[in-house]
């Protein structure tokens, strides 16, 4: 199993001054950065093969490894052109997800329980897998996974109106996919490019996979496990007074 770690945005909806910012991965509770907290998880989850996908300021998280002394180190890929979005990120990491075998493919600004990646990481067979937490406060911001007798039937932001699902909840952001899969992912997210839609969320493609026929996804209900995706300055405030004192 491969890990591929989404850090290259600028994180600009913190409102730090630009030439101060750091990649959000880089902020830290507890003592530990967010990187560091990914890759301890990773490591106790078995999963010792990590690829970072860079942009912003990535001689700042390549200096992070240097100071961890990280091995084995992470494979680095870069997007150049960062501030498009998240589906040229993963663009950028083609390679690494079509490699073969299963990959976790994670947000890299997200504090979270170790019983989280536990849930996205168990099991001895392949697995295409999502997390859902039903717990969330309704909005335009987060991402909903909607499910239907335990399948997922969208994941969006804006839900059509007409949709039936009996389930709703956010998409933590951690995805796990089976080696086909994967490869499918990096060949929608490759026609976005082509199209000129490279400035889309990744999650649209992941949306596109999930709804092809004959591909079977699980979801993972971690609904009151703790974590946060950290978008704005109140999340960083969240993060360290309500979810850091729970891991």
């Amino acid at each position: 199993m491969r890990a591929i770690i989404l850090a290259a945005g600028r994180g600009s909806r913190l409102k730090q001054a630009a030439d101060r910012q750091r990649p959000k991965c880089l902020l830290q509770f507890g003592g530990k950065s967010l990187l560091e907290r990914h890759l301890l998880l990773l490591r106790k989850a078995g999963v010792a093969e990590v690829v970072l996908a860079l942009g912003f300021r990535h001689e700042l998280i390549e200096a992070e490894l240097d100071r961890l002394g990280w091995r084995p180190r992470p494979q680095i890929v870069l997007n150049a052109r960062f501030e498009l979005g998240s589906l040229l990120t993963v663009h950028t990491a083609a390679e690494p997800l079509t490699r073969g075998g299963e990959v976790l493919l994670m947000d890299a600004d997200v504090l979270y329980h170790e019983r989280v990646m536990d849930a996205l990481a168990a099991g001895d067979r392949p697995a295409n897998r999502l997390l859902i937490d039903r717990e969330f406060e309704p909005g335009e911001e987060p991402v909903k996974l909607c499910v239907r007798d335990g399948v997922p039937v969208e994941l969006a932001k804006q839900l059509p109106p007409d949709l039936r699902y009996d389930t709703i909840g956010e998409s933590v952001g951690f995805f796990r996919f089976a080696e086909a899969e994967a490869r499918r992912l990096a060949a929608l997210v490759d026609g976005y490019v082509a199209a000129g839609r490279a400035h889309l969320p990744h999650e649209e493609a992941v949306r596109d996979l999930l709804k092809e026929r004959g591909r079977a996804f699980e979801v993972a209900d971690v609904t009151g496990l703790p974590w946060i995706e950290i978008d704005f300055p109140n999340d960083v405030a969240r993060a360290a007074s309500e979810v850091l004192p729970q891991l």
